[in-house]
Order: structure tokens, then sequence, then C-alpha cells
């Protein structure tokens, strides 16, 4: 199926999720159908494209494309894929436009033999990284900043994978959990600051590597560890062996994954996403109490939060809409009368929940405010009395650099406005964020640091000024949607 050039409908204006990584080494086996359904665990992590890269011990076997797990993986196409090891990508682009040839896992031929590799994160050293290369006669097929990687580690490979990993991480800036595939191997590694996640696990006499822990349960997996900063997993018949590519920094993991982006199921920092998120519901009550009713969660993300809001404040829980999970995942554009019913197309309110009551509203994030403003309006028009608006993410003032497509700043809602005009902008009764202490608190502050750079603009890599997503875009060539690489077609199935 080649959905190439179509992109999917969601005027959500939440911040886009990143990329979902996984590996398998399943002996005896055939992994590209495990694989399929571990892609399935992830991909709340992006929607645009998805591929699977499989290996027989001796050679490289690949299918991807633009969409969904399910619309790009038919039957008739895993029967194709057959090995015992394999790689797989869920994207969201942030570095690189939406298009075929930036889908990934990306594919190169290295002195080991073919190589594919998943990245999930952003580079910030793209220009100059890739300037460097160019020079030296390096020839590159997307524009994506993950092909850097993969181009690095095809230059050092011959020298095994802990030079390559090192080479890697000693040339590479940035944010980036990749997995690698090779006829004999399969490892991943985590960037210094360890700002995305991955974790390391068994399944049945085999192992594992996925960017969340969620990804394994569903397979039959059990994950073992989180990979430290700095750190690499090496898979082969050998068994499962650690190794260190660089030091690694002071912690930076991305705070967002614990409030937003990581499923509630995943562990982090050895905590439950769902119980963290809670804690972020009873801290966001105890700092801007409030009067009210009912507490209605925004369906999916906000509603662990308000559990804790609820219990915290002892006033009842009740669903205050229904969300349908399907409207904006279709590749199929609604007219202009129905783009204008925005979130009503997503969520449908329970009228009778909400008339006549002062309720709480809590949800994860305001990034344009756009939407937040249709739900305090969609609210107000089923008969609430009062809309007091809670936000267990404090207020995004900065972009991310690091793997979130989130906004630019100009666009931001909280960097235009104060708390007071961004509450008249919403025309909400009152408005309230979790402050960053309050979001640290409920991760727990005895855990390694957090990059919290969209919220205080302290980048703990340094960005540059001109960094942009679309740096080394060209126009597509004819016929390029249709054409999954260039690069020896006949080994990409």
């Amino acid at each position: 199926m080649n959905l190439a050039g179509l992109k999917q409908w969601d005027d959500d204006d939440s911040p886009k999720e990143e990329c979902g990584v996984i590996g398998l080494y399943t002996p005896g086996q055939e992994a590209a159908l495990t694989t399929f359904f571990g892609l399935f665990a992830l991909q709340h992590r992006g929607q645009e494209s998805a591929g699977i890269a499989v290996s027989d011990g001796n050679r490289v076997r690949m299918h991807r494309d633009m969409g969904l797990v399910s619309q790009i993986f038919t039957p008739a196409i895993l029967e194709t894929l057959p090995g015992h090891m394999s790689v797989g990508h869920t994207r969201y682009s942030t570095t690189g436009s939406s298009l075929l040839r930036n889908a990934q896992p990306i594919y190169c031929q290295s002195m080991v033999g073919e190589i594919a590799v998943a990245h999930n994160g952003n580079l910030i050293n793209t220009r100059e990284l890739r300037d460097e290369m160019e020079a030296a006669g390096e020839h590159f097929d997307t524009s994506s900043d993950s092909e850097l990687i993969a181009r690095i580690l095809v230059g050092a490979l011959a020298e095994g994978p802990e030079k390559a990993v090192a080479e890697v991480m000693r040339r590479c800036k940035g944010a980036y959990s990749v997995t690698v595939l090779t006829p004999k191997m399969l490892f991943g590694f985590r960037d210094p600051d360890g700002i995305r996640p991955l974790s390391a696990g068994t399944r049945g006499t085999g192992f594992m590597v996925a960017s969340e822990t969620c990804a394994f349960g569903p397979v039959g997996g059990t994950p073992t560890r989180e990979l430290e900063p700095g750190e690499m997993v090496i898979i082969d018949a050998e068994g499962m062996r650690f190794a260190r590519g660089a030091e690694k920094a002071k912690a930076n993991m991305c705070l967002f994954e614990f409030i937003y982006f990581a499923r509630p199921d995943s562990n982090m920092y050895g905590e439950l996403l769902y119980d963290v998120r809670e804690r972020m519901g009873r801290n966001l009550a105890i700092e801007h109490p409030v009067d009210a009713d009912i507490i209605v969660p925004v369906p999916d993300s906000g509603i662990p939060a308000a559990f804790g809001f609820s219990k915290q404040s002892g006033i009842p829980f009740q669903e205050g809409m229904m969300k349908s999970r399907y409207i904006h995942r279709t590749f199929i554009q609604p007219d202009q009368a129905l783009r204008e019913l925005g979130v009503r197309m997503k969520l449908t309110p329970l009228i009778e929940h909400i008339r006549g009551k002062k309720i709480v509203l809590v949800d994860d994030s305001i990034v344009r405010g756009t939407t937040t403003k249709q739900l305090v309006k969609m609210m107000f028009e089923s008969g609430a009395v009062e809309v007091h608006v809670r936000i267990t993410a404090p207020p995004i003032k900065f972009p991310c650099f690091y793997g979130i497509d989130m906004a630019s700043k100009g666009e931001l809602a909280a960097a235009r406005m104060n708390l007071e005009q961004l509450t008249a902008d919403l025309e909400a009764t009152s408005l309230g964020y979790l402050s960053i202490e309050g979001a640290v608190d409920a991760v727990g502050e005895n855990k390694p640091g957090y990059c919290l750079a969209c919220f205080n603009g302290n980048y703990p890599i340094p960005v540059p000024e001109d960094m942009t997503k679309l740096a080394f875009e060209d126009p597509p060539e004819v016929g390029e949607m249709a054409a999954v690489s260039k690069v020896q077609p006949a080994l990409i199935e």
C-alpha cells in the first residue's frame, strides 16, 4: 500500500509525537510479525510512516511506507520479511519533512553488509555534520538527521559496534535513541544526555529493545532495565551485553515524556507513568484549588491527572466527553464546514454530565491554545456554568529541538500571553498550571535530572540559532513519492 504524499488530518495543536523504535532477537522464530505488533504499542509516538527491517543471518530485507502500521503491513508483506532479527520504526517527522524518502529504518551498505537504522530524537549539529560529510564526498539520499547517524555507523562498523557507537557519540550532538540491525547482530544505544528513552529486556529465549516498556508486554517480552545515558546494548548469538559508548553527561531525560508522550502503562526511572500523572494531578489540586462540582478530564491523556486532582480535592471525577479514536487518523481531508467543527469531530460532550455544573477541566498541556479554547467553548455550550482549566504541564514557553515537533516560540500561547491574558483568550473562568517543581516532585526529586528546556529555556545541549526542521529539504523529484529508496532497490522488499 503506497500512501506517499498523503498527510493525515489532525487539527490538534498538542505537542506532536516523536518516533518509536524497537529491536527483536528471536532465535528459531520469525521476527517480523512480532515487530509488527510491537510497533502497534509504540504508535502513539508517531503515525506518519513506519518500517520494519529483518535479518536471517545473511541478508537484511526491509519494507517501509507512509501511514499507520496496520495500513502498511499486510500478511503478504510480512511473509516477504523472513528472519529472526529485526528493527522497527514508527515516525513523526522532527527533522526532514513527511516524505517517503525520510521514512525509516534507514538502509545503508557497510563493510559488514547491509544495515538498517531506526532513530528517535533530533540532532542539533545536523548542518555542521552534513556539511563536513558532504565535503568529504558523502552522498545523502534523505533530508533526515537520522541518515547522518547511519552514515557514521557505516564508516566505523568494521571496527565493531562499540567503536561505531563511540564514533556516533563523539560526533553527534542532540537527542538520539537508536536501534541498528546488521546481518549478524542487533544493537541499540542512547545519547550521553539520555533525553529520549530506551529499554532492554528478554522475550522467551531471545531479547528485545524498545523506546518504552509498554511495547514488551503485548509481545510476551519482559523489560529488565533502562539503558543509561551514553550506554549501548549488543545482542547476537552470544546473548545480550552492555557497553559504554561515551561517559554519561548530567542526566537530562525529557520531562514531557512523563507528562504526555509516553504511554501511561510504561515505566521510566522505575515509576509507572500512570501513577506519576496521578501525582501530578494531586499536586495541581494543591497548587490551584477550586470550588467546583466535578472534575472532567480531556481524554485520554488528562485522565490519570484528573483522578489525582479528584482524590486530593474531594471533588467527584466525572467523564464529560467521549473521544473518537479514529477521526484524526484519516487520510481523507474534511471539507471546510467540517473543519470548523474542530474538536467536536473528535470529542463528543456528555451534556447530561455537564449541564448546570461548575467543572474543572484537566488536560496535559497548552501549546497554541486553539484546542483548549474550543474545549472551553464546548463545555459552556453544553451548559457548564463555570469552566476552570487546570494543566499538568508547566507553561510551555520555548520550542523543543530534541525530537518534539511542538511549535515555534511565536506560536506558543504561554510565550505570547501572561496568565491573565491567556485566561481571557481561552474564555475560561480560571486557569492554573502545575509548576515545574510540582511536576518534578511527582516524578521524584531523587531521580536523575530532567530536560526542562521547553519550560525554562535552559537547553542542556546548546542549539544553533538557525536550526530548522526542513534545513536540507529539496522539492521532491518526479516519481520520488512512490520510491522507497534509490539505494540498492533490489534489497528493499
